[in-house]
């Protein structure tokens, strides 16, 4: 572990509104609380980095190669219609990645999801439900390690 990861903390919003599912090579996986759609995020364990350009080549390159893997499996996972990936950070400036699955009869089609409906939590089964998804699939690609669930 390098100096930038032990100095590495979650935006205190992307800690107050997501679930840690667990931790590519680079990047922390976060599911978006909130039921209306698929909502993922993927923050790189960098302190300090607010643009994908903060990072070196190496991982730029990293951060790319788990973004597109997590997006590809989340089309397949959840049969998506259209995979929203986007890096915003207006409202938290640490760098994260957006991986919204989208489907024809989501609240917000084909507009973005952004203020649309509120925000409906997810369930403790249905967060188990997603952990399990995530984790049989990424588990076995060894691209991922899975946090415990919380109790």
């Amino acid at each position: 572990m390098d100096e930038l990861e032990l100095e590495f903390e979650l935006h205190p919003q992307l800690a107050a509104d997501c679930i840690v599912l667990g931790d590519f090579p680079l990047c922390r996986l976060l599911l978006i609380n909130d039921a209306n759609y698929p909502w993922f995020i993927l923050v790189p364990r960098r302190a300090g980095a607010t643009e994908i350009y903060h990072l070196p080549e190496e991982e730029r390159c990293q951060m790319i190669h788990e973004s597109s893997f997590l997006a590809e499996n989340l089309a397949d996972i959840f049969a998506a219609k259209k995979m929203n990936v986007a890096s915003l950070g207006n409202m938290v400036p640490q760098l994260h990645l957006h991986h919204i699955v989208r489907q024809e009869d989501d609240a917000a089609w084909p507009g973005p999801v952004w203020g649309k409906v509120p925000a409906k939590p997810y369930t403790d089964e249905q967060i188990h439900e997603i952990r399990h998804k995530v984790e049989v699939l990424l588990t076995n690609t060894g691209e991922v390690t899975i946090s415990p669930e919380e109790s």
